[in-house]
């Protein structure tokens, strides 16, 4: 398999793994335009030459959209291999890129969220546990903050406290996203109208700056549902994913 890193002289020429319609599509351009500011910052967005098929991309954890005290360490936004290309070999190929950059900027390890069950759009625990990370922070929702070490005395990366206990204040419906998924920025108004349509109370907080994701109440910030308070999921809606979430959780 060969693999292309996205830098600013090819970023708007190459496609998007997890969006590859083209540059015109509102999912496309958003998230172009989150990584062309991401790449001066560190950012790596390593990708297959096959459209759509496996990609990783990483960030310096102090640089990362997450409320995660990490100093030193590396964070994967994303690990990311399709279907039929499990098995292979690719997710060890582009996670070893990233160790790699580790090891030359004189890392202390990598930190990736995951839960103890695997959970949409969340690394897979048993991979990770298999390529020896470890659970180093947890919050009461079930995320946790798995840590790979290249330094064994390193101090272990942590939750914000403001991400521990994840909640919030405003009634109804909140989501709490960014635009490092480029599915949100098609889906977001999709579900936001399916809400209104039904009479539900529905709140969208647009986290654009780094130091909101950093200070969010949720330690997914990608898409962070909640209703009355309460997490429910991190996997991005669509109408008909939405509407059956209401019958199951009541208006």
């Amino acid at each position: 398999m060969e693999y292309i890193r996205i830098t600013n002289e090819n970023l708007e020429s190459e496609h998007i793994c997890c969006a590859i319609s083209n540059n015109k599509d509102v999912q496309v351009s958003s998230k172009k335009a989150w990584l062309k500011d991401r790449l001066a910052e560190g950012l790596v967005f390593l990708k297959s030459t096959e459209r759509g098929k496996c990609f990783i991309e990483y960030i310096p954890a102090e640089y990362a959209w997450n409320p995660i005290d990490a100093e030193g360490y590396m964070y994967i936004d994303c690990l990311w291999v399709s279907g039929s290309f499990k098995g292979h070999g690719y997710a060890d190929d582009l996670l070893e890129e990233c160790l790699c950059d580790c090891r030359d900027l004189h890392k202390k390890g990598i930190c990736v969220l995951s839960s103890a069950k695997k959970r949409p759009f969340l690394s897979d625990p048993k991979y990770l546990a298999h390529k020896g990370f470890e659970v180093t922070d947890e919050c009461d929702n079930g995320i946790e903050l798995w840590t790979l070490k290249l330094e064994k005395d390193a101090r272990s990366p942590r939750f914000k406290e403001c991400a521990k206990h994840p909640h919030t204040a405003i009634p109804g419906f909140v989501l709490y996203y960014t635009d490092q998924c480029p599915f949100n920025a098609k889906y977001v108004p999709i579900v936001e109208k399916t809400a209104k349509d039904a009479g539900v109370s529905f709140t969208a907080i647009h986290l654009t700056t780094r130091r909101d994701a950093q200070n969010a109440p949720t330690p997914v910030t990608t898409y962070a549902l909640f209703k009355d308070g309460v997490y429910l999921t991190n996997e991005q809606m669509n109408d008909t994913r939405f509407l059956k979430l209401l019958e199951k959780t009541g208006k």
